[in-house]
């Protein structure tokens, strides 16, 4: 996809233009088959760019970096890190969605917020996608009884242990239904996924394409904005919505556990990015 298919370009290009210049396309003396492609490890330290990077932009003139991120640690680095105003800047402050595709976004949430309304329009989001809990990497590790993924029947449990009713209104990550989530929606039966709450006049466009990245989006952006979230799989979505919601004053991000009694305090799991105050995105908003 283009960017501007999914983010709007002229608020990016406005924010920015104070700090760097942004074009729309490449300089007709600028061919793709020249630039050299730099692939750099995220956050790395002025040193290393000095090191790896420059050389290469001085030798060639052009180049195209790719980021890739070998752990996912979105925690700050230091309590007394001097936070980089530049950063903070591109990551909260200079994207914003697409008109169309921020419709989209907020007629799903509102219909979330209509089947809430016993709860004044409060929601829980959960990010649970089957294909993910069916990997090897998604199982038991780390100390005895540690999890790093909870299926859909641990999930309902877990929050009927902390006391949220039958009423509870659900979005999930997961793109289609599958069975195994029946459980869930039996104990909590206002439990949707994209397909029942997307307009069908839009299904065709933001739904039924072959590895769609407007679905990623829109689970993002819904996760981001609603009531709680709940990441029931660890990984790069749970840390960049952590931080999203850390930029729009909602820190109720509870990680799912064993609890071994008949009930607990949610309280007792929120997520470190939040009760440590770790994330990097705390850096950017105090």
């Amino acid at each position: 996809m283009n960017f501007d298919d999914i983010y709007d370009v002229d608020k990016l290009i406005k924010s920015l233009e104070s700090v760097v210049k942004v074009v729309r396309k490449l300089p007709s003396h600028v061919s793709l088959r020249d630039i050299a492609i730099v692939k750099v490890p995220t956050r790395v330290a002025e040193d290393y760019i000095k090191e790896h990077i420059d050389p290469i932009f001085k030798s060639k003139g052009n180049i195209r970096v790719t980021t890739y991120f070998p752990t996912v640690n979105l925690r700050k680095s230091s309590q007394g890190a001097e936070t980089d105003p530049v950063s903070c800047l591109a990551m909260f402050g200079s994207l914003e969605l697409q008109p169309a595709v921020n419709d989209l976004v907020e007629s799903m949430i509102q219909r979330l917020k209509t089947h809430s309304k016993k709860s004044g329009g409060r929601f829980l989001a959960i990010d649970l996608r089957v294909e993910i809990l069916e990997k090897k990497n998604c199982h038991e590790a780390g100390a005895v009884g540690s999890k790093t993924c909870y299926n859909a029947q641990e999930i309902a449990l877990f929050l009927r242990k902390l006391g949220f009713d039958s009423d509870t209104t659900i979005y999930l990550t997961q793109p289609r239904w599958e069975s195994s989530l029946n459980i869930l929606k039996d104990i909590f039966p206002k439990t949707y996924t994209k397909e029942s709450i997307m307009p069908s006049d839009k299904k065709s466009k933001y739904l039924e394409l072959e590895n769609s990245e407007y679905e990623n989006v829109i689970d993002f952006y819904i996760s981001s904005r609603s009531d709680v979230f709940v990441p029931a799989i660890p990984g790069l979505f749970y840390a960049n919505t952590v931080g999203k919601r850390i930029a729009l004053g909602k820190p109720q991000v509870l990680v799912p556990a064993e609890i071994s009694g008949t009930s607990g305090r949610s309280t007792d799991y929120i997520s470190p990015y939040i009760s440590k105050k770790n994330h990097l995105a705390y850096s950017c908003f105090c």
